[in-house]
């Protein structure tokens, strides 16, 4: 299910300020000196006090920066955005019900945060769509809007559901999360989320998210055509594994 603009809350709802409350941010980290602060600072403002940054091997000032912005910082030096992921799900707070993912370099317009906390209402699984927007499809080169698309399509075929994007801006509620038991350790962390979503039937909502460009640093897959490669291919092996493997039986 699509949401659309239209249907932007005004921040101060209770329902919005409950959930920040109760909410866990993890952005995964590697070499966002330039950037991480500013996203850090960016959350706190808008209510979210619950914010690690997993810092992913890094060789520069990433931890420091993050810390200095005020998150919890924990760090995962073996490379692999799924890795970074678990890490950051490690140790859970009591009283956190959901977790919200967004990257480290800006890219995520966080003004529509609202948005998507206003979706979970009745959702389980809610996922920025960057294609309902013109900055989003503007922002994302080429290779990136021809890996969403074809992606969208192989899930479609092989699970029956079509999914718009699988964007890094995501928030799912803990139970779900625990439910759908995420192992990936690599690029196809979020594909695999939403895979194992729709597998175990979960209440899932797109809502149109603004993106632009990365706002310092160097991108490691879209900016490069090596990493766009291999994170491709990365993305392909991870849901072909799940096509052609045992389907893992998922109680909800």
């Amino acid at each position: 299910m699509i949401a659309t603009l239209g249907e932007r809350q005004i921040r101060g709802g209770t329902h919005i300020d409950a959930l920040c409350g109760s909410c866990l941010v993890v952005i995964p980290a590697l070499n966002e000196e330039e950037t991480v602060a500013d996203v850090v600072r960016n959350l706190r403002r808008q209510g979210f006090s619950g914010i690690r940054v997993i810092d992913n091997g890094s060789s520069d000032a990433t931890a420091e920066c993050a810390r200095g912005a005020g998150a919890e910082v924990l760090s995962e030096p073996r490379c692999g955005y799924g890795r970074a992921c678990r890490r950051g799900l490690e140790n859970i707070p009591r009283g956190v019900a959901w977790i919200l993912f967004c990257d480290a370099d800006g890219s995520d317009n966080l003004d529509d945060v609202d948005l998507i906390l206003a979706a979970a209402e009745d959702a389980d699984l809610v996922l920025g769509n960057r294609f309902a927007t013109k900055s989003g499809r503007e922002a994302m080169p080429h290779v990136q809007r021809f890996g969403n698309q074809l992606v969208s399509k192989l899930i479609e075929r092989g699970w029956g559901f079509r999914f718009a994007d699988f964007g890094p801006l995501r928030l799912i509620r803990r139970e779900a999360l625990e439910t759908i038991d995420m192992r990936d350790r690599g690029f196809g962390w979020n594909v695999v989320m939403q895979i194992r979503a729709v597998e175990a039937h979960l209440r899932i909502r797109e809502v149109p998210v603004r993106y632009r460009p990365r706002q310092g640093g160097r991108s490691k897959i879209s900016g490069n055509i090596l990493g766009a490669v291999c994170a491709g291919f990365g993305i392909l092996q991870a849901v072909a594994r799940l096509y052609f493997g045992p389907r893992r039986a998922v109680s909800v």
